[in-house]
This record gives structure tokens, sequence and C-alpha cells, in this order.
């Protein structure tokens, strides 16, 4: 291959200032191409291309001038061009070295994926990954690997996007970690830091499909008892659906601590008493053992749905939250990522939300 006759300048050097247009050029007049822009500008066009692309092998300050000139003449790229491209890039790709990675950064690794919902996150991307010629490994995140230490192996095995699960209560440290080498992508809402796009279930519509099916199935005080401190949505579309459906019912949520069997009983029991539901709505996995610790039958004294029948302490109505495609979701969502070159912490964040399915079972039975 005959080498570039216009290299691209060195870091740090002063891109030279852009050739003045000729007096007959206009940008309306004819489609403007990447080569015209590279002469413009007095630089080759891979140049210009990688700057489009926003390579960061390209200094800032000729990105800018690149996408500048871009937008002064109208320039668009031709589609038909770049799927060939990209097709191209597709072909001459090596899967062994497309390479992703999973941080998994819990006290217990193996807690992550006891979860069944967060397994089936896992195995949505893995298996998504594997069929478009990538491979997902997990990391480990603790006071054994620290997280600039991780960035040093994955530079050194040429990974470049990451997908970070839930790590519930857990704060990880994230210090050092240099988020402008990566593409990134979440699950859920329990992951404040990095601040980055997310994949996730749609909460709020999930909330309302629960509320509706409690009262199609002829419950009259369908209740909503949460885990205290959960960076949930479903409460939302149960108060949505609430207000829309039942506006006279006067039942507050209940919260109930985690970690704390004995407080949750007794506040159980008082909002019970107060309150009388037939039916509770769930996240709080504890809930069928407290009812039973009460005295109280399901569903023959209150029906119970849960928002999430996978990991739900056994109750068997409710919200399947097709985790394994919010799992290839996810994938898709770094691909896109990785393939535009989309680095680091974005300015304005993305979600993207997979609705659930409602399941029937013994515990929410017609009435």
């Amino acid at each position: 291959m005959l080498p570039d006759p216009t290299p691209p300048p060195s870091p740090g050097a002063t891109p030279p200032p852009p050739i003045p247009p000729s007096p007959d050029e206009s940008p309306v007049a004819k489609s403007v191409s990447i080569r015209d822009l590279a002469r413009r500008l007095r630089v080759s066009h891979s140049t210009v291309s990688r700057a489009l692309r926003n390579d960061p092998r390209i200094t800032p300050a000729m990105r800018d001038q690149v996408h500048a000139l871009a937008h002064e003449l109208h320039y668009r790229p031709d589609p038909m061009l770049s799927a060939l491209v990209s097709y191209r890039q597709r072909r001459q790709e090596s899967p062994v070295g497309a390479e992703l990675a999973w941080i998994n950064g819990w006290p217990s690794p193996r807690s992550l994926r006891a979860f069944h919902e967060f397994d089936l996150y896992w195995r949505g991307a893995a298996s998504e990954a594997e069929n478009a010629g990538f491979r997902l490994t997990e990391f480990v995140l603790n006071q054994h690997m620290s997280a600039a230490r991780l960035a040093e192996i994955f530079r050194a095995r040429d990974i470049r996007g990451i997908l970070i699960p839930p790590h519930g209560a857990h704060r990880l440290d994230w210090t050092g970690f240099p988020w402008e080498e990566f593409s990134l992508v979440r699950f859920g809402r329990s992951v404040l830091v990095p601040r980055t796009h997310l994949v996730t279930s749609n909460q709020v519509h999930n909330g309302v499909l629960a509320f509706r099916r409690a009262r199609g199935k002829g419950y009259h005080r369908v209740g909503l008892a949460i885990s205290e401190g959960a960076t949930t949505l479903f409460a939302a579309g149960y108060f949505f659906a609430r207000m829309q459906e039942d506006p006279a019912c006067d039942i507050p949520p209940l919260q109930l601590p985690v970690d704390d069997k004995t407080a949750a009983a007794l506040r159980l029991e008082a909002w019970l008493r107060a309150h009388l539901p037939d039916a509770i709505l769930t996240d709080y996995q504890k809930l069928p053992s407290l009812l039973a610790r009460l005295g109280l039958r399901v569903p023959q004294d209150v029906g119970l749905a849960a928002f999430s029948v996978l990991d739900s302490g056994g109750i068997d109505a409710g919200i399947d939250q097709n985790s394994e495609e919010i799992g290839r979701s996810a994938f898709r969502l770094l691909a896109s990522l990785l393939l535009r070159q989309e680095r680091g912490l974005p300015p304005l964040v993305h979600e993207i939300l997979i609705e659930g399915r409602w399941v029937d079972g013994a515990s929410l039975p017609g009435r």
C-alpha cells in the first residue's frame, strides 16, 4: 500500500490554517466529500475521516477544525459508502481480540449472579457479544484489584468496552480510572458512578402493569410494600395507575428495612391492621416469610405479586422483567458506542428501557 501523501500532524502541533474557498466554489452546488475537506485543511483524507469519527489519535484542535469546516460546508456522509466501510472493518476484525469487560464489584463476587435477574443480564450480554464476534470477560474490582490497575490490564489486552452491572449498596472505589479511554454502559439506576448511558427495566411501565393486573383479578385494596432505600421506580408506576384507576384508595406505601427482620415484621403488622389491603405488590424478598410469621396465609388472607418473579422469595405472580433482553440490549448499545468511538462520560445520559411482562401465579389468583 502506498503511504499517505499527507501524514497527520504530530501531537501538539498547530494545524495549518484552512485554504480559503475559490470564488466559484459553492458548498451547496455539489456534495462535499472527505477529500474536499482534506484539501481545504491541507491534511490527509484519513486524518479527516478519523477526526469525523472522533478518533482519539487525532488532536482535539484538529478534530475541532474538521468538524467546524464540515458544518460550514454542509458535509454529509454518504450512507452507502459508510455501510461499505463498516462492513469491511467488521470483516477484518479478529474475534479473539474483540474482548469486552464486565466489572464485578461485589465483596463476594459470586453474590452478583446469585440474583437471577443479574445472571440473565450476563447471559444475554455474553451470548449477544459472542454472536457478534466478541468475548465478554468478567473482572473483579475490590480491595485486591484497584481501578487504576484494572485500567492497565484493559490497555494491555486492548479492551475498550465495559459493562457495569448493579452492585447494590456497595460503592466502588474508581480512583484513578481513566473514563475517557473507554466506552461504557451500566445496568440499572443503582449504579450511580460512573454516570454513563444505561439499560434497565421499564419499572414505571411494570408498576402500572402490576397494579392493573391485580385490579383486573378482583382485588380492590391493592397496597405497595417496598424495600427501604430502593432506587427503583416501581412505586411511580403504581401511584400513576392508582391515580387513574382507583383515586379513592388511601393506602400509604410501606417501606420495610432490609436488614432488620423484627422491625420489618412490626411495621408490616401495624400497616396491615390499619389499612387492610387485600393484595400487595412488592420487591421485598422476605415478605412471604414475614406474613407467615404473623399467621397470615397467601393467597387466602392476602394476595401477593412481585415486581421480579425471578428474585421474589417464592412469590410466583408478578413481573418478568425480560432480563436476558436487557443484557442483549446493553451489549448492542456498547457496540454502537465502540463503532462511533464514543468514549468517556457522556454530557447527556441516554436510557434504554425494556418492558416487562405479566406472569400469572398461585400467589395472586382471580377473585
